[in-house]
């Protein structure tokens, strides 16, 4: 086959992609925009998920008329002047090839004014081709219209998601940039129904009450913290440790105002948190870094998501140290709530889970089976799957031995022994694993298993967790859920999976959504909401537990079909055998 040159709409349509991977991505390229051209006011409409039509409305300074056909050429920017300019990059757009990636794959139209000029300039395009342009009556500012995304290449269009979850991407954008940008006023219009709104005032926290409501706003710290040379600072808000969640999505990061990710970032937040948090619970924070524009790299990432620091080090330590003084100097001490049912805003939750089950360890329910022979000795000390030469015979049930509960270690560990040694069993690991297992062998056949609420109640759901319950609503009422709408964002909970009856129905179901968020996009979506409930459901490390409870729960570990590990793939039980024992105290 020859080298050819591509044809240039070919050409641009390839270049699109690594611009242009879905709606949200045209939101953020604009709004960058918008935001590089100082505006105050930003609206955004959407229709389809921003698939039918996004429209994007700013007061910023506009583009002069002569300019606008060029800012559709590719790599044409107004931003990036030398190679000088690379070096210390100040603004969120400068590569110029969002204009023309966008209209590559669309139906685009730009109207203009720039703030000196008396009138405004509009220009159409079709696929990446001019097909109009003039002179236009507009206000100082810039209005982007984007019509029938990836119209021409519907390939594309079969690998986006439901409109639902296409349109929580876009309000998760906006309400990030509107946290680190609390001076612009941001509305999202999402058909007839307005999603999102900042007053725009420059007060920090009132952006943080727009996006996230009045009971996180009430709950968070303040941070402040700046390097030894002062060249590094970090600013923003922390929730306290009772303010938490099932994974890690509410950390916001920005550089310098632009929202990255960040697995440093991510590590060191969690890690000036360590010992506060519950197991598997993840902080909530709005984190500003300030450093030098020469000593970060925000041309690293395709998309821009990520950056890369100068001095690793001193970021991490500025973050870790400003959150820890934080956490150190407020230890806030919680309120005692008013019981009784009411509408929910994600209020924080406690440092010791509570016990979302009522009878947990009931082992009358379960059908004994005999326990299987004991094999050779394992020689050391590892997750259990076996023993002895005829293991790759033996069957996951038949792998555990019958065990004999001696104590508990931690308030979070089960001691027993058995004729090959000893084991120690993750409490919250097998429980998880018993509740999985029962969840699947009964969620759709079994008509006990919800219990209807005495009151319904009502929780508001951000976008995200709507789309996440609407593409798994079927598997959330087999297995006990009973949703209906209630208007806008709030929905109410009528009923619940019958080992979720003690606790706030609304937190569970929050929490549910938006552990199935993030195990749904690795796993089987059915298997993710199933091991979503059986962990929120299961006895949580730091819980003490009575001989009969932990006898109960062995029991019943023993009888399911992969006792080893738990739903998620980390083990359950970790065996010490007699051999490594007698070897380790010399009498081998």
């Amino acid at each position: 086959m020859s080298v050819r040159i591509l044809p240039p709409e070919l050409a641009s349509q390839i270049a699109a992609g690594e611009v242009v991977e879905r709606p949200v991505s045209v939101v953020k390229e604009l709004l960058e925009n918008s935001l590089d051209a100082n505006a105050s006011r930003i609206s955004v409409e959407i229709k389809g998920g921003g698939v039918e039509s996004i429209r994007i409305v700013d007061n910023g300074y506009g583009i002069p008329s002569n300019e606008v056909v060029l800012a559709f050429q590719r790599h044409a920017t107004s931003k990036v002047e030398s190679r000088n300019s690379l070096d210390a990059i100040a603004t969120l757009g400068f590569r110029g090839e969002a204009l023309p990636s966008i209209a590559a794959v669309s139906r685009m139209s730009m109207v203009t004014r720039f703030r000196d000029c008396e009138s405004g300039f509009g220009a159409d395009f079709l696929w990446g081709g001019l097909v109009k342009e003039g002179a236009q009556g507009c206000p100082p500012g810039t209005v982007v219209q984007v019509s029938d995304l990836f119209g021409n290449l519907p390939a594309r269009r079969r690998f986006l998601k439901s409109a639902t979850a296409e349109t929580g991407r876009i309000h998760d954008l906006l309400a990030r940039y509107a946290l680190a940008y609390p001076e612009v006023a941001f509305q999202l219009r999402v058909g007839d129904r307005q999603s999102l709104s900042t007053p725009g005032n420059g007060i920090s926290a009132d952006a943080v009450l727009a996006v996230y409501g009045s009971e996180v706003s009430s709950n968070l710290l303040e941070i402040t913290g700046e390097g030894p040379e002062s060249a590094y600072s970090v600013d923003g808000f922390i929730g306290n440790p009772g303010l938490n969640r099932a994974n890690r999505t509410y950390m916001t990061f920005f550089v310098n105002r632009r929202w990255i990710q960040s697995r440093m970032l991510t590590f060191a937040l969690e890690e000036a948190y360590h010992g506060l948090l519950p197991e598997r619970r993840y902080p909530l924070a709005i984190v500003n870094i300030s450093v030098p524009f020469e000593d970060v790299d925000v041309n690293s990432h395709p998309a821009k998501r990520e950056v890369r620091f100068h001095q690793d080090g001193r970021v991490y330590s500025a973050l870790q140290r400003a959150v820890r003084e934080s956490l150190v100097a407020s230890s806030p001490v919680r309120a005692m709530r008013a019981p009784g049912a009411r509408s929910y805003q994600e209020p924080p939750q406690s440092d010791t889970s509570p016990r979302f089950f009522t009878s947990p360890f009931d082992s009358r329910s379960l059908v004994s089976g005999a326990a299987p022979a004991f094999g050779s000795e394992s020689r050391e000390g590892a997750p259990i799957q076996g023993s002895g030469p005829a293991d790759a015979a033996l069957t996951p049930r038949q792998a555990l031995p019958s065990l004999r509960v001696v104590g508990q270690v931690r308030l979070t560990y089960i001691v027993a022994e058995s004729p090959d040694g000893m084991y120690l069993v993750d409490q919250h690991a097998a429980h998880e694993r018993v509740l999985f297992d029962r969840i699947i062998r009964k969620g759709v056949n079994s008509g006990s298993q919800s219990q209807s609420l005495l009151a319904p109640v009502s929780v508001d759901l951000s976008p995200s967790q709507i789309a996440t319950l609407t593409s798994n609503r079927d598997f959330l009422v087999e297995y006990g859920f009973k949703l209906e709408e209630f208007g806008g964002n709030s929905y109410l909970v009528r009923a619940v999976p019958s080992f979720l009856t003690r606790g706030n129905p609304a937190k569970s179901l929050v929490d549910i959504l938006d552990m199935v968020a993030f195990e749904g996009a690795i796993d089987d979506q059915e298997q993710a909401v199933a091991a979503s409930l059986a962990c929120h459901a299961a006895i949580r490390a730091g819980q003490s537990m009575t001989e009969t409870e932990m006898r109960a729960l062995l029991e019943q570990l023993e009888v399911t079909d992969s006792p080893h590990t738990c739903p998620h793939g980390r083990p359950t039980v970790i065996h010490f055998s007699s051999y490594h024992m007698e070897r380790e105290f010399g009498r081998r």
